[in-house]
């Protein structure tokens, strides 16, 4: 099947063009951010800075941008042209500038030949997006969480946010969140001699089976592993992708398969829809039953997207830690009512040679797995709904942001719809921070904002196992941790837990946030980020006794350690494959915007 229809309908010429575009002011804003370009600048007139970016003597980019707080760039993509000895011509190729800009980043030809792969995919999947059904932001205001998912277009600040290496374009068609195609998962019994279950108390392999599966699905499975001989109670059922099964576990298991260790079972009756994350799956037969995380081993923005052994592990304990704070503290309890979707149970399956390889890649520990998470619907209340933080970066194709059409519908003007949304934001991840030096990864994926009429109601965070860090201050809240918990979830020193809500949040999402608010006349910047910092210091106000870790904490100090996404991959990492996953690369500092706003005497609370 060569999808001669499918590309017809969708990789045209001017869409391509149009993505490459777009594409180029995003690599230029962000290289500029993370300071691997040094364009110059040859005018300004009021806001508009006119650069010059010098390739060669006889090659130069040429484009508009404005300055925004965080030293960040807003680069128009339609200024962005190219004079090439002496002729001017339209910048319309990604591909080209990549190339263009090898020698002056300092990427091998080893890195620039891979990245070219993650960057075409990445127009691909864009060019599609172009063409999928437009619907307005008027519409998907009123869209499900789940089918809204499909709507994103990626990681707001890696340029190459879909390259997703290992997915041939049958793959893309089939299992890419934007094709909001529903699947059937497929399940495989697994010997108990080389799998391990884990889950929060209370909930039984069986009780979960009795839940996840129909009662016909569950009697077939049983069937087919009695038939070859099997005895099924010594097995576990699990759920795995076709597209892990097909590309990593029949190639990376096939003695555990020969010796009936591994046993394919056949598709469940329901179907399931996958979310941004890619390998994360919400089922679309029955709301109420768990999201599924399952490892899909291929390479997407940063890292290879399994589910690491040692995490898939401790998923439930770190639950039950994070989900045991929130019952038994009143104010994140009853005040911001936070949501906290557990995920209650998992099974690992170690690979029996990987593991004692020294140093092995540790794409190859982390092939086979499960996590089931708590699905969100189980607590959204009559007139609540859901959308990640992504949503809140969607512009439609008539250009329409979806936060626009969000606070028209709320009837609020956007200065207080905003002043909302930090406090329902903010609360809950500064006590979490503060009073117990536990900290989430607030990105566009994992949070989210549950809203009523409109508006900012109250938050659920996700991902835990994956994304929570604590701190390495001898906290008392803090001491009856394992040393092995303390381990998988990572330790780190007060700047370091405070930069996963600085950089996650407010680099990653805020500052965008921010941009499109501006550049719609809806809210000036400076009094954007005025907002946020009110609502820190009002957190801050109403527990005086938490002053000296406000302190520790500090999000108004000048400066940043600028983490950088893009030069983790492009410069300092690139497609090495190595023990450990990659983390964003430090490069210089950043001016934190919310310095500006710092207080300078504080009289005690």
């Amino acid at each position: 099947m060569l999808f001669q229809n499918e590309i017809e309908q969708n990789i045209k010429r001017d869409n391509w063009t149009k993505a490459n575009k777009k594409l180029i002011g995003k690599m230029l804003a962000e290289f500029m951010y993370e300071d691997m370009i040094q364009p110059d600048i040859i005018s300004e007139e009021e806001h508009d800075i006119e650069y010059d970016l010098q390739i060669s003597s006889s090659k130069h980019y040429y484009f508009k941008a404005q300055k925004r707080l965080f030293d960040s760039f807003d680069v128009k993509w339609t200024t962005v042209y190219i004079v090439e000895n002496g002729k001017e011509k339209a910048a319309d190729s990604a591909i080209e500038l990549l190339v263009d800009l090898q020698e002056m980043i300092g990427m091998s030809s080893e890195t620039a030949g891979h990245l070219i792969q993650e960057l075409n995919s990445t127009l691909i999947a864009d060019v599609h997006l172009l063409e999928k059904e437009p619907k307005t932001s008027d519409e998907l205001i009123k869209e499900d969480y789940a089918l809204l998912e499909g709507y994103m277009t990626g990681h707001p600040w890696i340029t190459y946010n879909k390259g997703r290496i290992g997915f041939g374009y049958d793959d893309y068609l089939a299992f890419a969140p934007e094709q909001q195609k529903e699947l059937q998962l497929s399940w495989i019994a697994v010997h108990q001699e080389i799998a391990s279950f884990q889950s929060i108390e209370g909930l039984s392999y069986h009780d979960l089976l009795a839940k996840e599966l129909s009662e016909t699905d569950r009697i077939r499975f049983e069937k087919k592993v009695t038939e070859l001989g099997s005895d099924s109670s010594q097995y576990f059922f699990m759920p795995v992708h076709q597209w892990q099964w097909t590309n990593r576990i029949i190639q990376h298991f096939p003695e555990e398969i020969a010796k009936g260790q591994i046993i394919l079972l056949g598709e469940g009756e329901d179907r399931y829809l996958p979310q941004q994350s890619i390998r994360t799956f919400v089922n679309q037969s029955s709301r109420n039953k768990h999201h599924v995380k399952l490892p899909m081993s291929i390479l997407n923005t940063l890292v290879y997207r399994g589910l690491p052994s040692e995490r898939t592990l401790i998923a439930p304990k770190v639950t039950a830690f994070i989900k045991g704070i929130g019952e038994k503290d009143p104010f994140l309890k009853k005040d911001c009512r936070v949501i906290l979707p557990g995920e209650n149970a998992s099974i690992n399956v170690h690979h029996p040679y990987y593991t004692k390889l020294k140093q092995a890649p540790y794409q190859y520990l982390e092939m086979l797995g499960t996590i089931w998470r708590e699905s969100i619907y189980t607590y959204l209340e009559e007139g609540e709904n859901a959308i990640t933080l992504a949503a809140l970066l969607y512009e439609d194709h008539n250009n329409k942001p979806y936060i626009k059409s969000l606070i028209e519908e709320s009837g609020l003007e956007p200065e207080e719809w905003m002043k909302q949304f930090f406090k329902v934001v903010m609360d809950p991840l500064l006590h979490f921070l503060y009073q117990y030096g536990t900290v989430f990864s607030p990105h566009g994926q994992n949070t989210i904002v549950v809203l009523k009429d409109a508006k900012p109601h109250r938050l659920a965070i996700k991902d835990f196992v994956d994304d929570v860090n604590i701190s390495d201050q001898d906290f008392p809240e803090l001491s009856g941790l394992s040393g092995e918990f303390k381990k998988v979830l990572r330790t780190e020193p007060p700047e370091g837990l405070t930069q996963f809500i600085f950089t996650g949040l407010f680099i990653c999402h805020l500052r965008y946030l921010s941009s499109i608010l501006e550049n719609n006349q809806m809210l000036d910047e400076k009094t954007f980020w005025s907002l946020l910092a009110d609502s820190i210091y009002d957190y801050q106000e109403s527990f005086p006794q938490l002053e000296e870790r406000f302190k520790l904490f500090d999000f108004f100090k000048p400066e940043f350690t600028k983490l950088c996404l893009n030069r983790n991959r492009m410069v300092d990492y690139g497609y090495s494959d190595g023990e450990d996953r990659p983390h964003a690369s430090e490069f210089g500092k950043v001016k934190n915007a919310l310095s500006l706003y710092k207080k300078v005497s504080r009289a005690s609370f």
